[in-house]
């Protein structure tokens, strides 16, 4: 078995550059990043750091200037689009701050979208899809429209959408941004118990300590480089009440909460 084996992400020496006109804006400058599958990793820094670059290069929405990204043991540096298409597909979920659900679409609907794009027949897609909507608990709304349903409701969606074709590693923006703080911690505590469960690597772009706080590891991206730091006076006091959001979620776990 290769050493690297057990690794979802590895990011070696990676660069990102930007031209605007005649500067060269140096976004990433030798980025090294290593999660482990069934980790919960936390990026944070300054605005404009460069967070949402990193996960959209990991995401293979972008191109490193250099440097090379491993995604479940598959560099993605570089392969032609259909190659990184594929990846996209099958090896990245990705969920962000608005959750871009298809207005059109049922929640149940929604779900079922990436794996239109595989061919899936209808009813191994249906099955699937409403069997994610009940592990993020909100199957009793899977015929609802996203204007329909609550905040939360609709992250709980977007995250089920993320994770139907079974991804090795989940990427995620600012996915408690909109929400309120117990909502929010929810939101996180589902995700933390999907990356043990499911062996799948998580990374989560925040600015919220409390979130930071719930995931294995804390990293901040600082003049285009990773550091991992306690970093907790980094951040505003403001964040998600994990304790009001504890008690709510192990409620909902063990099916005594009222439905929304």
């Amino acid at each position: 078995m290769n050493a690297n084996d057990h690794l979802a992400v590895e990011c070696i020496d990676v660069h990102r550059e930007f031209q605007d006109g005649s500067r060269i804006i140096r976004v990433l400058q030798g980025t090294n990043l290593s999660v482990k599958k069934g980790e919960f990793v936390a990026i944070v820094g300054a605005s404009g750091s460069g967070k949402t670059t990193l996960l959209n290069l990991i995401g293979g929405l972008d191109t490193p200037t250099s440097g090379r990204i491993f995604v479940d043991g598959l560099e993605i540096t570089n392969l032609d689009d259909e190659g990184i298409s594929a990846i996209r597909r099958h090896k990245v979920g990705m969920m962000f701050q608005d959750q871009y659900l298809l207005p059109i679409f049922t929640a149940l609907e929604n779900v079922e979208v990436p794996m239109l794009l595989d061919n899936i027949p209808t009813t191994k897609r249906r099955e699937k899809a409403i069997e994610l909507l009940s592990l993020v608990g909100i199957d009793h709304r899977a015929q609802h429209m996203p204007h329909e349903l609550s905040g939360g409701m609709r992250s709980r969606v977007a995250l089920a959408r993320a994770l139907a074709n079974s991804p090795a590693v989940l990427l995620c923006d600012e996915p408690t941004g909109d929400l309120d703080h117990v909502i929010g911690g929810e939101i996180i505590m589902l995700m933390k118990r999907l990356a043990k469960e499911n062996n799948r690597a998580i990374i989560v772009v925040t600015h919220d300590p409390e979130v930071a706080k719930m995931t294995d590891k804390i990293l901040l991206l600082r003049d285009g480089i990773l550091v991992e730091e306690l970093v907790a006076d980094f951040f505003k006091p403001s964040g998600v009440d994990i304790e009001v959001a504890r008690e709510k979620f192990k409620a909902e776990e063990e099916g005594t909460a009222p439905q929304e």
